[in-house]
């Protein structure tokens, strides 16, 4: 497996500022691009381009980072999320809740012919909107939280890494987080589908 922060010459670590990131892929992917080498090191320099690509979409991205790490430092992949932790669980209970809702009052909808009517359920659709909004917005400030908690943790990563015990411990709950992420983005991909739905 490439190791993507070597890539970048980062040390392996749960949080990368994104900004500095960036700045450092466009700096290696102008060096690396192939119109910039000669002719017959056009292939492999496509290929370098290429890794540094997927390498920097992994990195810039919290869950994905994360999941890389686990994998580098553990010598395999994170197991597939399959129970909803129980701390997210009522989170969880009311957007499959709500969405279930939602797509009741779009079947119903649906059967509405009547323009005056329409416009009835045009009003109602924009109340479901703010409501999936709402619970949204909630979702994004947990996001942020734990991506507070992953800039603490990089502190600890760096100050007591290197101790076995410590690092399987920061490990464990960097695995956690990075479930948590996992949810979060599934269940904010869920909620824009919905909203989505609701416009048309």
């Amino acid at each position: 497996m490439t190791d993507y922060f070597a890539l970048f010459d980062e040390s392996r670590r749960p949080w990368l500022d994104a900004e500095k990131l960036k700045a450092k892929f466009l700096i290696l992917s102008a060096q690396a691009h192939p119109d910039k080498n000669p002719v017959n090191k056009r292939e492999t320099a496509n290929q370098h381009f290429a890794e540094l690509n997927v390498a920097f979409n992994c990195l810039r991205e919290p869950k994905e980072r994360l999941r890389h790490l686990l994998a580098l430092e553990l010598g395999e992949r994170p197991k597939q999320v399959q129970a909803v932790p129980e701390g997210l669980m009522k989170l969880f209970a009311e957007i499959a809740g709500l969405r279930r809702e939602v797509h009741a009052f779009l079947a119903e909808s649906r059967r509405v012919e009547s323009p005056l009517l329409r416009v009835q359920w045009f009003e109602r659709a924009q109340d479901w909107t703010d409501r999936l909004r709402a619970v949204h917005r909630r979702l994004e400030e947990s996001e942020g939280g734990l991506l507070r908690d992953l800039q603490t943790l990089d502190f600890e990563w760096s100050r007591l890494g290197s101790d076995p015990v410590n690092r399987g411990l920061i490990l464990q709950r960097i695995d956690q987080i990075h479930q948590q992420l996992s949810f979060y983005t599934r269940w904010s991909g869920q909620l824009q589908e919905t909203m989505l739905q609701l416009s048309f």
